[in-house]
């Protein structure tokens, strides 16, 4: 019999739970036709090899390791056109979404019709149990930021557990951003008026192997996918990331001025010089971390980077003042020539490290 259902289940150091959560499955699917399609991020822990063993005596086991990347988002998206199933699941590997509502969520998109149905825990019925209280205040707001961004009425739209047609999922793939963490969030964004969606709630569970992979990096991906929905066909995330952190820095740069000069601790050229390199400095920090973090520089690549980085940006002060005072000698405002030096610096700034200072390299194997 031809595959029904397609469980995808991206995985990174989760070799504890691949087991249990198959037997899980084989329990709650016992009456459908199925397969768990694991995507690997070439975990340490051999997660890939050991779902491998699996798949050697269990048909409906399959494994996509990925070398030289990583994110969950991106993940799921690889695992769902890899199957030819004609529903599909996204759900993760760490036990805390409930596999036996799977069946539910699946009887409810063929009678009604659906093209997504999400695992809720924030519908009656469903709940997030035991979670710190400032767990559940943020997974709340998370929330609602990504209804807005969303445009849709779904209560859980930060859910990781939810059920969509192959047919549906296809014509939205091509729009999805693959970033971060929150692929249905991104699904939601990018899927036009009129889908239809349902909702079946469940019980959040608490990890019991393993460890939780939301840290800072999780949440700055995050925040890229929001900035990115919100205006990313407009102008590239990437180069408002970098104009935001160069509005930051700004701030650091006239902030040192005015403690060393302002209060007379230094001559203005010490001053400048201190906050210009401060700033400077705090500009390619965070740019390393934000603004280019799918390319982030590491180890004596740090040293380096920085260096390129100070030679760009100077450069791109000379480019600066040089065009600024090419409009006011051509009649324009001195407000209006300095917005325009600011600007076109700004362009060159962000070309000029996007190509030297964080080149895209070939994909590497982790050691």
């Amino acid at each position: 019999m031809p595959i029904e259902l397609a469980v995808i289940i991206p995985t990174y150091n989760e070799r504890e739970n691949v087991a249990p959560l198959l037997a899980l499955l084989e329990q709650a699917l016992a009456r459908t036709e199925w397969e768990a399609i694991f995507v690997d991020d070439n975990s340490p822990d051999g997660t890939s090899e050991f779902i491998r063993g699996l798949a050697a005596n269990n048909r409906r086991v399959r494994v996509l390791e990925r070398i030289g990347r990583r994110g969950l988002s991106s993940a799921c998206i690889e695992g769902m056109l890899a199957t030819a199933a004609q529903y599909i699941a996204v759900m993760d590997a760490d036990l805390q979404h409930d596999e036996s509502i799977l069946p539910k969520m699946l009887e409810r998109m063929k009678s009604e019709n659906l093209d997504i149905v999400v695992a809720s825990r924030k519908i009656e019925g469903g709940s997030m149990r035991e979670f710190p209280r400032a767990r559940v205040w943020l997974s709340t707001l998370g929330s609602r930021i990504s209804r807005w961004v969303s445009h849709s009425d779904v209560s859980d739209p930060m859910s990781g557990f939810f059920l969509v047609q192959r047919s549906f999922f296809r014509q939205i793939a091509p729009k999805l951003t693959g970033t971060g963490f929150k692929i249905l969030v991104d699904l939601l964004a990018s899927t036009p008026p009129g889908v239809h969606i349902g909702e079946v709630a469940y019980q959040f569970r608490m990890r019991q192997r393993g460890e939780s992979k939301l840290d800072l990096a999780v949440e700055l991906e995050y925040l890229y996918l929001l900035i990115d929905k919100m205006i990313g066909g407009v102008v590239p995330t990437r180069f408002l990331l970098f104009v935001l952190v160069g509005s930051l820095g700004l701030l650091i740069h006239l902030s040192i001025l005015g403690l060393l000069f302002g209060r007379g601790h230094v001559g203005f050229l010490t001053a400048q010089t201190t906050a210009t390199v401060v700033a400077m400095t705090f500009n390619f920090i965070l740019n390393n971390i934000v603004t280019f973090r799918d390319r982030q520089l590491k180890g004596w690549r740090i040293l380096s980077g920085l260096l390129t980085f100070y030679l760009a940006c100077s450069a791109g002060a000379v480019v600066n003042v040089i065009f600024a005072q090419r409009l006011m000698r051509a009649g324009f405002p001195w407000y209006l020539a300095g917005i325009s030096g600011i600007a076109v610096s700004s362009v060159w700034n962000y070309g000029v490290n996007t190509i030297f200072t964080w080149r895209s390299t070939r994909l590497q194997v982790e050691e």
